[in-house]
């Protein structure tokens, strides 16, 4: 990946529309507000992940990340985290 991927693009595009190197970078600056230490090679190749998934390719840039990170975004739940056996 070259650094020039990261750049922000602001137009509302659909994402068929996009080049998926417009995608990627859209997709890092998501990933970027979440994990705003990482280095920006960590983050597009995060976004290169979450690209190759075509569930999530079909969605935007923006989506596709919210998406992804919702595992590790969710709050923990109350309670015993592990059920009794």
């Amino acid at each position: 990946m070259h650094t020039c991927l990261f750049i922000q693009y602001h137009c509302q595009m659909n994402p068929q529309e996009l080049t998926p190197s417009q995608w990627i970078a859209q997709c890092a600056t998501r990933l970027g507000k979440r994990w705003r230490t990482a280095a920006t090679s960590d983050l597009e190749s995060a976004a290169v992940e979450v690209w190759r998934d075509a569930r999530l390719r079909a969605l935007s840039p923006e989506d596709a990340a919210t998406a992804w990170l919702a595992p590790i975004s969710e709050p923990p739940t109350t309670g015993n985290a592990h059920p009794s056996t």
